[in-house]
C-alpha cells in the first residue's frame, strides 16, 4: 500500500501536499496517457469510416503491397545464396558453435551442398538455382537482400517475429499497421486480405491478427478450399431489403447499448463489419471470380496445371484485390521446413511456386501496377549449412535465424541489385547486417508511413510495428 504524501508547511500558512519525485513523474505520465486517450477517443468519434483512405506521413513509392510468405523458412543456399565452399566440405563434420539450437540439430552433424546448380541471369547477374524455370527471366526486377536476421530458431515464434515484430504474438500483423495508417482505398473490400493454405501456419492466426488495433485492422483469411467466405450468399428467399431492414434494426439496439457502455469498441468495430459484409456480397463475388480472366493470363499463372493451379489462383487472385483497391494481401505458401531430403522437398515448393509468381509480376507489369505495388518474399528464417543425415543421402538443412534472403519488386525498391551477403557457407549474414525490425520500418517507409508516427496508445505506452524504432535499410531503396 502507497504512503500518502508528506504535508508541507509554511508559517501562517495552511499545510499543503508536496509531491516527491516519483509521484511527480507518475502524475505527468498520466497528463501525457490523458491527452492521448483524449486524441484516440476524438479519432473514434470521426465520422469517417475506419478504413477510409489516410494521408501518407512521406511521400510514398508503393501505394499497395502483396506479401508472399514462404511458411516453414526456405533455405537461402538452395534458392538464391550460392555457396560453391559447401561442396568442397560435403559430409565432412560440423560443430555448430551458436547458442541457439532448435529441437533437429542434436546429434553428429555434417556439411550438406546443395543439390542444386546455379546461374547468374538477367543484366543484374542475379543469382538463382537452376529450379526457377521462370522467376530467372524476371532477375532484374529483383532486389535481393541476404542480410536479415530474426531472433527466434522455432517456427511459432519466428512466424509472429516477421509478421507482427513481435515473437511472443498479441501484436497487430503488418498488414494492420498498414491499414491503420493508410486506410484502404476500396471501401467495400477489407483493407488486409490473407490468402493462407488449407492448414494454417504455425502460430495461426494470431499471423495476421489485429492484437491491440481496432477490430477493423485484422487481416480477413480467404478460405482455400470451397467458398472464399462463408455465408457470403444470403439464405434463399432473404432480399437485400430484407437484410438492409436487419442491420437498421441491429444497428439501432447496438448503438442504445454502445451508448450506455461507451468503453466497449468492439462493439463499433462489429457495426462496422456487418455493413462491410453486407457491401461485400455485391462486390465480391465478381472479384472472387477468376474464370472471367482470359486463357492466356490463367496460363501465366499455371492456374489449370499441376503443380501450379493452386498456388496461381492465390497469385492472380491478389492482383485482383490490389487492383480493386485492397491495401494488404498476403499470400501463404508452405511448408518449406526441409529437414530430409531438400532436392525433393525445395525441387517440388519451387516448381509450385516459380510459375505464379514470374506470373503476378508480368501481370503487374503490364498492367503498369508494378511501379507502385511492393511486392515481398520471404520467409521465417533460412536454413543451415549442415544436417544430420538419415536413411543414408536424406540431406537436409536446419532452422537458421541468422541468415536468409528476402526479395523485393517494385514499389521504389533497388530493381537488378543484390545487397548484403552472408558468409561462405552460409551460416551467417556478415554484411549489410540488420534485424528485422529494420526490414519492417524499410517496407513502412517504402508506402508513405514513418515507423516512429505510425503508433498505438496501449497498456500505457506507444508501441509500433518495430517494438521499440528501427532504421531505414537505405541501401534497398531506389
Amino acid at each position: 500500500m502507497s504512503t500518502p504524501p508528506t504535508p508541507f508547511s509554511c508559517a501562517g500558512h495552511r499545510a499543503v501536499w508536496a509531491p516527491t519525485r516519483r509521484e511527480f513523474v507518475y502524475s505527468l505520465g498520466a497528463s501525457i496517457g490523458s491527452v492521448a486517450l483524449t486524441q484516440a477517443l476524438a479519432a473514434e468519434s470521426s465520422s469517417a469510416p475506419p478504413l477510409a483512405p489516410k494521408a501518407a506521413h512521406l511521400p510514398a513509392r508503393a501505394r499497395r503491397c502483396i506479401f508472399l510468405m514462404m511458411e516453414g523458412g526456405p533455405s537461402h543456399i538452395d534458392t538464391f545464396d550460392p555457396k560453391p565452399e559447401l561442396k568442397r566440405l560435403h559430409l565432412k563434420e560440423f560443430v555448430r558453435n551458436d547458442v541457439q539450437q532448435s529441437a533437429m540439430s542434436g546429434g553428429k552433424r555434417y556439411y550438406v551442398q546443395s543439390p542444386f546448380g546455379f546461374a547468374r541471369y538477367g543484366e543484374s547477374g542475379a543469382d538463382m538455382c537452376d529450379q526457377w524455370e521462370h522467376l530467372r527471366h524476371h532477375a532484374d526486377d529483383l532486389c535481393f537482400y541476404r542480410g536479415c536476421q530474426v531472433d527466434s530458431v522455432n517456427h511459432p515464434t519466428a512466424m509472429y517475429q516477421m509478421n507482427t515484430g513481435n515473437r511472443f504474438g498479441g501484436d497487430p500483423g503488418i498488414g494492420g499497421w498498414v491499414t491503420y495508417g493508410l486506410g484502404s482505398v476500396n471501401q467495400d473490400l477489407p483493407g488486409f486480405i490473407v490468402l493462407p493454405e488449407v492448414s494454417y501456419p504455425q502460430g495461426g492466426a494470431a499471423n495476421w491478427s489485429n492484437g491491440y488495433l481496432p477490430a477493423n485492422f485484422q487481416g480477413t483469411p480467404l478460405r482455400a478450399r470451397g467458398s472464399p467466405i462463408l455465408d457470403l450468399q444470403p439464405a434463399p428467399g432473404i432480399t437485400a431489403e430484407h437484410q438492409r431492414a436487419n442491420l437498421d434494426l441491429l444497428e439501432a439496439l447496438n448503438q442504445r447499448h454502445q451508448a450506455e457502455h461507451p468503453w466497449h469498441d468492439e462493439l463499433a468495430a462489429r457495426m462496422e463489419n456487418y455493413e462491410l459484409a453486407f457491401r461485400m456480397q455485391i462486390q465480391v463475388p465478381g472479384v472472387l471470380d477468376i474464370s472471367k480472366e482470359n486463357a492466356q493470363t490463367q496460363e501465366m499463372y499455371g492456374i489449370g496445371s499441376v503443380p501450379t493451379d493452386a498456388f496461381g489462383r492465390k497469385c492472380l487472385l491478389a492482383r485482383k484485390l490490389v487492383e480493386q483497391g485492397v491495401r494488404f494481401v498476403q499470400v501463404y505458401a508452405g511448408t518449406w521446413d526441409s529437414h530430409d531430403y531438400i532436392e525433393r522437398a525445395h525441387g517440388n515448393l519451387i516448381r509450385a511456386v516459380d510459375r505464379p509468381i514470374a506470373g503476378l509480376l508480368a501481370d503487374l507489369k503490364q498492367r503498369g501496377l508494378l511501379e507502385d505495388t511492393l511486392v515481398v518474399w520471404c520467409g521465417e528464417f533460412g536454413r543451415s549449412p549442415d544436417n544430420g543425415v538419415r536413411g543414408g543421402t536424406s540431406y537436409g538443412r536446419d532452422h537458421n535465424p541468422k541468415a536468409m534472403t528476402v526479395w523485393m519488386a517494385g514499389g521504389g525498391v533497388r530493381a537488378g541489385h543484390t545487397i548484403g551477403a552472408t558468409d561462405e557457407t552460409g551460416a551467417q549474414a556478415v554484411d549489410c547486417v540488420h534485424h528485422v525490425r529494420d526490414l519492417h520500418v524499410t517496407l513502412l517507409r517504402l508506402l508513405g508511413l514513418d515507423d516512429n508516427k505510425l503508433t498505438y496508445f496501449h497498456a500505457g505506452r506507444f508501441k509500433q510495428l518495430s517494438q521499440f524504432g528501427g532504421s531505414v535499410i537505405k541501401e534497398l531503396i531506389a
